[in-house]
């Protein structure tokens, strides 16, 4: 059901990627009126580059839906779409075709319309649009994905602020494909996927590709085993995100998570599934990607138009490494003061993770402004690592979903007055 005008609407979702559609497909499902902003799938469109594949397994990668005949795999055998399962890595364009048609189907209404403002009322909020159009909302879902809060550590930062050539520091989460460095020498900071992806396809665009890892060496995740024998289910059952009890309590229980002090469950949030890279990518990354391991950035500048590293190793000794472009495969850090669609006043008030700048989240994902929700990256640090993969979409929707649900029927509607 769509509501414009005066009229409050149940929730408004902000963000349409997968956390998004998951939560405004099954809000739909529980009978809410909903408005949901965002470019449908709009970060995995314009923000990871062409030729990518997804690090999580083909059974761990569906957007929760109300219904069934929605996943994944419904999606691929509809489209008679062979050969991607959990032995063979999921293509970016698939997944993306896979959400599009999701979003189609179960949330048609979404608007690709910018999100200015979000400002606390009596008994809801006041939503604001780049079109210059208020409504209000009873309720919020801050759906915003992983790129508000890309991180670039301040030795790299320097090279930007100091910089008179543009672009020669930007975010893996900046590309969509890697075709303008072609015959450039990049550096590459960093050691997850994101980082020995981006080699890989950096190499194959015809770059000079360089790879500084602090650690001592670079860590490959194990294919996926074919034993599915009840010995080993009992020692290491098999989850989503491949075998192990660790795994299984993450997976199957993440409520039990936010019985955990705070401090464990940042180190869980960060820690668990760290850097390392998906078996399918090993077989890629040859002898032609320069890796410097035990290696860290001292110092980034720019001399003459090139980027400058300077660089120290384990024992101490110092190089020097000159580029044209410098990639900071650093990932993602939550701070939701850097979600600007919130009011100013708002971010302020949020309580955080203690040690963090995530929210601190109730178990049905409500922070600490009544009303306002966070899903996806930024409730990792409540719930735990699910919440970092689009596994974690099912339960997230369903947990919001039925909160709302059930305190939709004695909301009392927010006092509204439209913006001057």
């Amino acid at each position: 059901m769509l509501v414009r005008g005066n009229e409050a609407v149940d929730v408004a979702v902000v963000g349409a990627g997968p956390y998004g559609l998951a939560v405004s497909a099954h809000l739909r499902g529980a009978g809410l009126s909903i408005r949901t902003f965002g470019r449908p799938m709009g970060a995995w469109r314009d923000n990871m580059p062409k030729g990518m594949f997804l690090k999580s397994a083909f059974l761990a990668t569906s957007i929760s839906a109300p219904g069934r005949g929605l996943s994944l795999a419904d999606y691929c055998d509809e489209n008679h779409i062979t050969e991607i399962d959990d032995f063979h890595p999921l293509p970016i364009d698939t997944f993306i075709n896979y959400g599009l048609d999701f979003q189609r189907r179960l949330v048609k209404e979404v608007e690709e319309v910018k999100v200015d403002s979000i400002v606390p009322l009596s008994g809801g909020f006041r939503v604001s649009l780049d079109n210059g159009e208020s409504f209000a909302a009873r309720k919020v879902v801050a759906a915003a994905g992983h790129m508000y809060f890309a991180y670039t550590p301040d030795t790299l930062a320097d090279l930007a602020r100091g910089q008179s050539k543009p672009g020669l520091l930007t975010h893996a989460g900046d590309h969509d494909d890697f075709d303008r460095f072609a015959g450039k020498s990049v550096a590459i900071v960093g050691a997850g996927q994101s980082a020995l992806e981006s080699a890989v396809l950096l190499r194959e665009a015809g770059a000079k590709v360089h790879l500084v890892v602090r650690g001592s060496s670079l860590e490959w995740i194990d294919p996926p085993s074919k034993d599915d024998g009840l010995l080993r289910s009992l020692v290491k059952p098999n989850t989503p995100f491949g075998p192990g009890w660790s795994h299984f309590f993450f997976t199957r229980a993440p409520e039990l998570v936010t019985y955990l002090p705070a401090n464990l469950r940042l180190l869980l949030a960060h820690g668990t599934y760290g850097p390392s890279g998906s078996w399918w990518l090993r077989g890629r990354f040859d002898g032609a990607i320069d890796v410097r391991l035990g290696t860290e950035v001292v110092v980034a500048r720019e001399v003459n138009g090139k980027a400058v590293l300077n660089l120290r190793n384990r024992a101490g000794a110092a190089s020097a490494l000159i580029v044209d472009h410098v990639l900071a495969a650093t990932g993602y850090k939550v701070d939701v003061g850097r979600l600007d669609f919130l009011d100013a006043g708002l971010r302020r008030g949020l309580r955080r993770v203690p040690g963090s700048g995530a929210p601190a989240l109730s178990r049905s994902f409500e922070s600490s402004v009544p009303g306002l929700y966070f899903v996806g990256l930024s409730s990792a640090a409540t719930f735990g690592p699910l919440q970092r993969f689009v596994h974690g979409t099912d339960f997230a929707a369903r947990t919001v979903a039925r909160a709302l649900a059930a305190s939709a029927s004695h909301t009392a509607a927010p006092v509204f007055a439209p913006a001057a």
